[in-house]
């Protein structure tokens, strides 16, 4: 048995509907009976939550990559200022005018290469394999210890 149930819809909705009921050759009541028993089915919740849950995974590992880089590139930016920091001395007054023209040439010259490797895809973390084990820091808090 059936029975008539009159609502009204958005006109791009109608729009749509009936380009598909002329496309697929059948009829509007058809389209709508199997959307109503899609969302009423009692497997679409699990659906739409298995789709989430899908959506939730791929940005849970794309924060752990995030995560990951930042904590490369800022040991990575750690350790060069400390050995910079230790094994350059400090510069004569005399000294001073030469070492700051040559350190704006060496900036430069690395901007320029930085530019370079960034043009053709080229990423330092990306030589870095994933395999790399978690930064000491990380270690503890995975052991449950304090740093």
């Amino acid at each position: 048995m059936r029975d008539r149930l009159n609502l009204t819809l958005p006109v791009e909705m109608i729009t749509r509907i009936n380009e598909l009921s002329e496309r697929k050759k059948i009829p509007r009541s058809a389209i709508v009976e199997a959307a109503v028993a899609s969302f009423l089915s009692p497997d679409a919740a699990d659906r739409r939550e298995a789709a989430f849950t899908r959506r939730m995974d791929r940005l849970s590992r794309q924060a752990q990559r995030i995560e990951r880089d930042l904590g490369v590139t800022a040991e990575t930016l750690a350790l060069f200022v400390r050995f910079w920091l230790t094994i350059t001395p400090p510069l004569p007054g005399d000294a001073q005018a030469s070492a700051q023209i040559k350190g704006r040439e060496r900036f430069e010259g690395f901007v320029e290469t930085l530019g370079k490797r960034l043009q053709k895809g080229q990423s330092f973390l990306r030589e870095v394999p994933d395999d790399v084990g978690p930064l000491p820091s990380e270690a503890h808090k995975a052991e449950g210890q304090d740093p």
